[in-house]
């Protein structure tokens, strides 16, 4: 029964029009991005790892047409900061990898937390800037900077260079060098490239618009920080982190979804409502 039911659904999927499919990951994007705006605030954090993933949208940048670049195909870095103890995605933003795109990341993640906390990053150098403009001194700060060796010839393509060490730099306030670390993030980096496809670095399934790339990153965190039981905590790392006390389904955001279109519909109704009355009373002027 379970078997015909997907597969009924498959062929259901498949007879449906490509917009369609596009409207409704558009919406759901939407949808999720602007619950967790607003349910991911005043976080007890105290341990924070960033850093960023690479993916493309449209072409990778060299195949990029000089005539079409800047507008939204080439690369596109995913900005992410993981809390180390609840597992918790807080913030993350779909840019560059430019000092512009790191600032504004950055000012986001600060404007959710409540309390001091302990930073890492790698050495990419427009953190720099970022975490002192938006934490100021009111923070522990420190960079793992990571070498590694000449990758082997024939190798370079498809597979990272070999780690062989890494240098701790402290930048502001005390940190704790235990806890000097960017593993979580870095698995944070593999569970996506595992859980989405626009993310494998050898596929057709990139994503063709920068907006639908964004969109479906915020449809991935609703899912990892509401609905996925973290393996180690037992529990997901929003009910980690206390933002719901409750362990959430799919069927929960599809209700976050409906409750979201309900509101951008009444709200368009108004609108137009409005704009009615206004060009009522206007044709009843000229009358």
């Amino acid at each position: 029964m379970l078997r015909f039911a997907h597969a009924s659904l498959g062929e259901c999927i498949r007879r449906t029009a490509d917009n369609t499919v596009s409207k409704l990951l558009i919406e759901a994007g939407q949808a999720c991005s602007e619950y967790q705006d607003k349910a991911l605030r005043n976080l007890p954090c105290k341990r924070l790892q960033l850093d960023e993933i690479w993916a493309f949208v449209g072409a990778k940048e060299k195949n990029v047409p000089r005539d079409q670049k800047g507008f939204g195909r080439g690369d596109a870095w995913l900005w992410c900061a993981i809390d180390a103890d609840t597992k918790l995605v807080p913030s993350w933003a779909v840019g560059d990898r430019s000092t512009d795109t790191a600032r504004a990341f950055v000012d986001d993640l600060a404007s959710r937390l409540t309390s001091r906390v302990q930073i890492t990053t790698d050495g990419h150098r427009p953190y720099l800037q970022a975490i002192e403009g938006a934490f100021g001194a009111a923070v522990d700060y420190a960079m793992l900077e990571k070498v590694y060796a000449a990758p082997v010839e024939g190798q370079k393509r498809y597979s990272p260079p070999e780690c062989v060490g890494a240098k701790k730099r402290e930048i502001t306030g005390n940190p704790d060098e235990r806890h000097i670390s960017t593993s979580y993030v870095e698995r944070q980096n593999l569970t996506i490239r595992m859980s989405n496809r626009r993310f494998t670095r050898l596929t057709n399934a990139f994503s063709k618009k920068l907006q639908n790339h964004a969109y479906a990153v915020s449809l991935h965190y609703m899912h990892y920080n509401f609905c996925r039981i973290h393996k180690s905590l037992r529990v997901t790392p929003a009910q980690a982190a206390r933002v719901t006390e409750k362990l959430w389904s799919v069927s929960d955001i599809v209700d976050v979804v409906d409750a979201w279109y309900a509101e951008q519909t009444k709200a368009k109704r108004a609108t137009q409502e409005w704009i009615d009355e206004r060009l009522a009373k206007k044709d009843a002027v000229n009358f």
